[in-house]
């Protein structure tokens, strides 16, 4: 493969992974709209929550095999990904949710991702 392939791949890669993020963020927003006790305070916030997600999805994928899907992986990636949704407030400020709200919103995750094409993880 030479290298204007190569680099032609990479970029695909790159641009997957940002519009990948930009829909997560975006899910994220909805997700934190449509759950009462769940709260993010700023754009940024926003912003450094998805990649917090997208940081301990990789984490929990790679350590444990099992991808933080709300419903990709059963009753194991649903406990995954509220455990991640709650975890994610002692890392970035201005994010709060309660263990009752990372529930709710662990489903409500789960039925916006389903309905966007493409594979989002939490």
């Amino acid at each position: 493969m030479d290298n204007k392939a190569k680099n032609s791949s990479n970029q695909m890669t790159m641009g997957g992974m940002v519009t990948r993020f930009i829909t997560s963020a975006i899910i994220l927003a909805v997700t934190a709209f449509l759950t009462p006790g769940f709260e993010i305070a700023s754009l940024w916030t926003l912003l450094l929550a998805a990649v917090v997600l997208a940081v301990m999805d990789y984490l929990f994928n790679l350590i444990l095999g099992v991808d933080a899907t709300p419903f990709g992986r059963g009753i194991v990636g649903f406990v995954v990904s509220v455990v991640v949704l709650y975890a994610t407030q002692f890392f970035v400020a201005g994010y709060n949710i309660s263990m009752l709200s990372a529930i709710v919103g662990a489903v409500i995750y789960g039925i916006i991702a389903a309905m966007v094409p493409g594979k989002q993880s939490l």
